[in-house]
């Protein structure tokens, strides 16, 4: 296995505010877009094999600003779909539900176009996306590059690292941070985390 670039998107008004943003398809902040353009050196420190972004918006301007304009655009990037959860605070949801913890219990249903995922449909999905990782890496000599939001690409860490998809809540990634998965005696380990360039 070669090595794995994850970015997160740079904030957003609702990443700002703590307000759990799945399918909504909100822009970055002015803030945000800046994020992106310091993560712009770190990527281009590797030779990017194929790159892969979520179809939101937030997810694609990144993209851009980091210099990766051919990116394939993949569904199977986008964020926890949090149904009757989108656009709330875990504040506010833990007003209702003391003890609520969205890697294990989930999301209230939501309306027939975002219904909501469990921890385990998002880990499918992510299981599905590194088998393309896998088929690029073995087309190429370069890194692969995923840029997409923070909780998915926290389950997908998870399942790289043959962990259950619950326990992506140990890989908290800010806005605008890179992590990169890659090997050592042909296991996958995080090779780094959360690395930004200072401001």
């Amino acid at each position: 296995m070669g090595d794995l670039l994850l970015v997160r998107h740079g904030e957003t008004e609702w990443s700002r505010s703590g307000r759990h943003t799945g399918r909504t398809d909100v822009p970055l902040t002015e803030h945000g877009r800046e994020e992106a353009r310091r993560l712009a050196p770190l990527v281009r420190s590797h030779r990017i094999g194929a790159a892969f972004v979520s179809p939101l918006q937030r997810a694609r301007e990144t993209a851009v600003l980091i210099g990766v304009r051919d990116a394939r655009v993949d569904a199977d990037l986008c964020e926890w779909d949090y149904g009757g959860y989108e656009g709330v605070t875990t504040v506010e949801i833990q007003r209702e539900r003391p003890d609520w913890f969205l890697f294990t219990d989930g999301v209230a249903p939501g309306p027939p176009d975002h219904p909501g995922e469990s921890p385990e449909e998002v880990g499918a999905r992510a299981d599905r996306m590194l088998g393309k990782v896998d088929a690029a890496l073995a087309n190429t000599e370069g890194v692969v590059l995923l840029i997409a939001h923070g909780h998915f690409l926290r389950v997908l860490t998870a399942r790289r690292l043959g962990l259950p998809p619950q326990h992506g809540a140990l890989f908290q990634l800010a806005t605008g941070a890179l992590g990169r998965l890659g090997t050592e005696h042909g296991r996958p380990v995080v090779a780094g985390w959360n690395v930004r360039m200072p401001e």
